[in-house]
């Protein structure tokens, strides 16, 4: 597969090829959604709605059920109760061919072949638009090639995903993400093993990419200060009311205040930060 160059400011998606559906600035619908595994119920009363173009984080203490949530809005397992919408239809009446061009999910499970190199996991992307050959369109190989000019991954095309580094590979998950082209983007710890640098290089680049193309990227995380800058909406997973809304927002109703036991962790609402009490 040859990979070409193309303009920096060029995006991802066509305008041709943005869906047009009922209320259609809302991408994702969540509805009293309860979650967990096997009907025990790690979190519940989830409600939130995406736009078109909106970078939003997921942020709460471990084990409250952010993988979990994430998992169940990619549809890799199955809600207890509630909705999930996208575009305007019911989770669970998408096929999943269906759903692989309207979602992308990039989990912490590693790879199932580390033996690809680069350029072959970013072609498999590119599944879901592909005849049954599997054979690149030209339209293909340019998405590829602009992922891998916004991800920086020139140096690294012909390389095994093994001989990566785990930021290195981090970056070739997320271009891989981008490559399938679909409206949402669902990233579970996308700056994991990632120096602060770097962490906030991939989330600003998420966010000119939701911004420029209209895709929808929700994801996970643990760097609650740098979401806080950064994102436009944000869920706390709180094992109460979970409320969602914009970070100044979020801030104003003390609802950062009470994400960690308080004798140990205090949230100063003026600078946005957490302070550890001595």
């Amino acid at each position: 597969m040859v990979i070409s160059s193309q303009k920096e400011n060029d995006v991802l998606i066509k305008p041709d090829k943005v869906i047009k559906y009922k209320n259609s600035n809302i991408i994702l619908n969540i509805s009293n959604l309860s979650i967990g595994y096997d009907k025990k119920v790690i979190a519940e009363n989830i409600s939130f709605n995406l736009k078109k173009g909106e970078l939003v984080a997921i942020v709460g203490v471990n084990g409250i059920g952010k993988s979990t949530l994430l998992r169940t809005i990619g549809g890799f397992q199955t809600k207890i109760s509630g909705s999930i919408q996208i575009e305007g239809k019911e989770l669970t009446t998408i096929d999943t061919l269906d759903l692989a061009t309207k979602v992308s999910v990039v989990l912490t499970e590693p790879i199932a072949s580390k033996n690809m190199s680069v350029k072959e996991l970013l072609a498999l992307g590119r599944q879901p638009y592909t005849n049954w050959l599997g054979k690149l369109s030209d339209e293909d190989i340019a998405f590829i090639t602009k992922s891998v000019s916004l991800l920086e991954l020139t140096p690294f095309l012909d390389k095994k995903c093994y001989e990566l580094s785990d930021g290195q590979l981090q970056r070739v998950m997320i271009a891989r993400a981008l490559v399938q082209d679909t409206s949402i983007i669902l990233l579970d710890e996308p700056t994991t093993h990632l120096d602060l640098y770097h962490k906030v290089q991939i989330l600003k680049l998420l966010k000119s990419i939701a911004h420029k193309t209209e895709k929808t990227i929700l994801f996970t995380s643990h760097e609650i200060e740098l979401a806080i800058q950064l994102c436009d909406k944000m869920l706390i997973l709180d094992g109460r009311t979970n409320p969602f809304e914009e970070p100044c927002k979020l801030i104003e109703h003390k609802n950062f205040e009470t994400l960690f036991p308080a004798d140990m962790i205090s949230f100063d609402a003026n600078s946005g930060s957490f302070k550890i009490k001595k």
